[in-house]
């Protein structure tokens, strides 16, 4: 199901696993440069069955010409190509907006976010505050780690050990307390299905670390069953 968000400046689509009212905590789902993919939709799903309610915002709304397909060989340009004409700071704005309202359920809320959805929620979680921060390695972390002492969330980080995209060494310890897991033989988005990018089993030990760890910080009835 798809709902609309009051930015402020405009009404931002976003798609839906579970009921508003129902009294499950909320996730903030914070997507891939790639868009809101089958892949996250995947991801949300399953974190819908963890018992949390689910929102993964239309980060791209504001842009025309957003289209992508997944079976193109230039999926990755063209990808890149749209999110270099995002404005940075209106996205911030716009998922923070997102999160504002699962916050006003007043259920506790975690952002989860896989690569530019990474970096994305850990900026919004410096000004915004959710419970529980879980990122896949965040493509924009370089550029934000200034930021990292007004992350106050629980927060765990995932990195492939051969990112070639990320200086993970560098990030690392920037990050102060976080949990943060390394894999060995993953590169960069390595939780994405596409054969370029997949590792699987660091992809399934991720995931496993992921639920344990929103388990810990952010327990829904059905974890507490």
């Amino acid at each position: 199901m798809t709902l609309e968000i009051d930015t402020g400046s405009g009404l931002i689509p976003v798609h839906e696993w579970g009921a508003a009212g129902s009294e499950a905590p909320g996730v903030l789902l914070l997507q891939e440069i790639f868009g809101v993919s089958d892949y996250i939709a995947r991801r949300a799903a399953d974190l819908h069955a963890l018992g949390y309610y689910v929102i993964a915002p239309e980060i791209y709304w504001r842009l025309d010409d957003t289209e992508l397909d997944e079976s193109s060989p230039e999926l990755l340009s063209r990808a890149m190509s749209i999110v270099g004409r995002l404005d940075w700071g209106q996205a911030v704005n716009d998922a923070i907006a997102a999160l504002e309202y699962l916050k006003a359920r007043d259920k506790g809320t975690a952002v989860v976010g896989f690569c530019f959805g990474g970096g994305l929620g850990f900026n919004v979680a410096a000004e915004s505050s959710p419970d529980v921060l879980v990122s896949y390695y965040g493509s924009a972390l370089p550029g934000l780690l200034e930021l990292a002492p007004q992350v106050t969330a629980a927060s765990l980080h995932h990195f492939g050990n051969t990112d070639a995209y990320l200086d993970v060494d560098a990030i690392v310890p920037a990050l102060g307390s976080a949990e943060v897991h390394r894999y060995d033989g993953a590169g960069h988005a390595f939780d994405n299905p596409l054969p370029m990018f997949h590792h699987a089993e660091a992809s399934a030990l991720a995931w496993r670390r992921t639920e344990d760890f929103l388990t810990r910080h952010l327990p829904t009835s059905q974890g507490r069953a």
